[in-house]
């Protein structure tokens, strides 16, 4: 199956969803599920009624929009270094991972949204509580792979880097990060999609702005068109993150499938 084909079946495959979907919703007459055509109606109404000078953007989403998605970015980011630094660390000295294991596993057990009223006294309500939770939240996964791509450096490549006389920083940056670089971009990605959640979870809790209460507030108005077009939001967004992820992702790491292509 050609590109042309397969992109072809998606689109047909995707209509016939989305037109059982009506069929079936405006059959039921159900008010907790609206058809698709209210929904978008509704999506556009809440945020693409702005004039051209915002891009048709309203104001509701101009003020939660960007920060949700602020938040989310900057969260993602915290975690990133928090897991990366740490993993890196904790993968190349056998000593402080085995002391340090159990508290790491522990906090991997903790369920963030059980956390939120923690947050909540630590940070107060707002933005640095909303990024505090994301970053708990997602920090596991990057960390996690990247001990793991840190221990599992060949051994062949690093007795090669002491053998050309390269210093230990020049064989964490040209060997040992590139080795787990794989394996970072994997934990990445997944702290992508739980950094969309935990966005949500963590706007429920004392935040004025956001899609997270939006959502709140669609639900305490019984507004059900709204809740249904801010979870496909959600889904939405989603997609363009983990999209825009694979982008860099292949890029930046066009030299791992070359590599593999060779062997």
């Amino acid at each position: 199956m050609n590109r042309f084909t397969l992109t072809l079946t998606r689109i047909a495959v995707f209509a016939a969803i989305l037109g059982g979907w009506e069929l079936l919703a405006r059959a039921g007459e159900s008010t907790f599920y609206p058809p698709p055509s209210a929904i978008a109606a509704k999506a556009v109404e809440m945020w693409f009624s702005g004039p051209a000078g915002q891009l048709w953007l309203s104001e509701a989403a101009l003020g939660h929009f960007p920060p949700s998605i602020g938040r989310l970015l900057v969260g993602w980011v915290l975690a990133g270094v928090i897991g990366i630094g740490l993993g890196l660390l904790l993968g190349r000295t056998a000593v402080a991972l085995r002391f340090l294991d159990p508290v790491i596993q522990f906090g991997r057990a903790l369920p963030p949204p059980a956390l939120l009223m923690v947050f909540l006294a630590l940070f107060g309500s707002g933005p640095r509580m909303q990024i505090a939770v994301i970053a708990f939240g997602i920090v596991w996964p990057v960390l996690f792979n990247t001990i793991d791509g840190a221990r599992n450096v060949d051994a062949l490549y690093l007795e090669s880097a002491r053998a050309f006389g390269l210093s230990g920083r020049q064989r964490l940056t040209k060997v040992i990060l590139p080795a787990a670089a794989p394996k970072i971009f994997a934990g990445l990605r997944v702290s992508l999609s739980l950094a969309l959640i935990l966005m949500v979870i963590s706007e429920l809790v004392g935040a004025t702005d956001g899609i997270g209460f939006q959502l709140l507030t669609a639900q305490r108005n019984f507004d059900l068109a709204s809740v249904w077009g801010l979870v496909i939001l959600l889904g939405v967004l989603g997609l363009l993150l983990n999209g825009l992820f694979l982008l860099v992702e292949r890029r930046l790491l066009a030299w791992h499938r070359f590599a593999r292509q060779t062997v």
